[in-house]
């Protein structure tokens, strides 16, 4: 193994397993009992720079008995990664824990990959990814503000865009830290990368002002002419519960345009955006 990871470049080395997330009881479109799980296939690359979607639009989700992963269901996946690293023009290492669920197939731009059982056992992703990813999950759905969304438990799809929203919460960093502490790179010792935190976002005040052409002296921001009746024809501004609401109608339009994932990613920003606004 550490031979074969030698001739791929990090960025060309993945790793794919499962993990599992409970569902909140009684969310609609899930049954009432507590306990039901969602079975989640997380897949990333050594250098953190690559995390397959867990959605696309259609959503990438299967419903069953048993929240579990099937051999059929992991095929498919198999031929649609294979198919997007075609397009890209790649040819990548996929590293799999042996499973009766994991058949191997031949593909033509991904080399499939069993680890020993030993390091199965080390799974980048077992190393601190999915906790991270489930973390952040938690925290999403303890921000769940049933009051400002006119809404009571999330539903199912709610929990699909709040996973995905999690999974790009986890810092590249982390990801590279993971396959290096598994072995699963071409210099495990390579020093760690990094963890830069993202970029801060504007306070109140620096909104305020930064939208003010003036700085602090609203009257000098004002246009030729206008004057403060002009201005008072301005409408109020709208409440948390509106706000909420324009939210939910603009992500289900995008769930209706079937949306690439990249559109995805810019409204979960404008959703953190409007939840650390409305927290002060």
């Amino acid at each position: 193994l550490p031979g074969l990871l030698r001739s791929y470049a990090p960025a060309e080395i993945f790793a794919c397993g499962e993990t599992a997330v409970l569902l909140p009881a009684g969310a609609p479109g899930t049954g009432e009992s507590t306990g039901e799980r969602l079975t989640l296939l997380l897949c990333a690359n050594a250098s953190g720079s690559e995390k397959v979607p867990l959605r696309a639009m259609p959503w990438s989700y299967r419903a069953g008995s048993l929240a579990g992963l099937t051999a059929p269901l992991f095929a498919e996946w198999l031929r649609e990664f294979n198919e997007g690293m075609r397009r890209q023009g790649k040819s990548v290492l996929l590293l799999v824990a042996k499973h009766e669920a994991h058949p191997y197939l031949q593909l033509s731009n991904v080399r499939m990959v069993f680890v020993p059982p030993a390091a199965a056992l080390a799974q980048p992703l077992d190393r601190g990814i999915a906790s991270d990813l489930k973390g952040h999950y938690r925290r999403r759905l303890l921000r769940w503000l049933p009051a400002e969304r006119g809404a009571g438990q999330p539903s199912l799809l709610d929990v699909l865009h709040m996973l995905a929203q999690a999974w790009g919460d986890v810092h590249p960093g982390l990801i590279a830290s993971c396959f290096r502490a598994a072995g699963f790179t071409p210099d495990a010792s390579a020093e760690a990368v990094s963890l830069t935190s993202a970029p801060g976002l504007l306070s109140r005040e620096q909104l305020q002002r930064d939208g003010d052409p003036a700085g602090a002296d609203g009257d000098e921001g004002m246009a030729e002419g206008e004057d403060a009746g002009e201005l008072a024809a301005v409408p109020p501004c709208p409440s948390e519960r509106e706000v909420w609401r324009s939210l939910a109608t603009l992500r289900r339009y995008l769930e209706c345009q079937a949306t690439s994932p990249d559109l995805f990613q810019a409204f979960y920003e404008l959703e953190d955006v409007v939840h650390m606004v409305s927290a002060g």
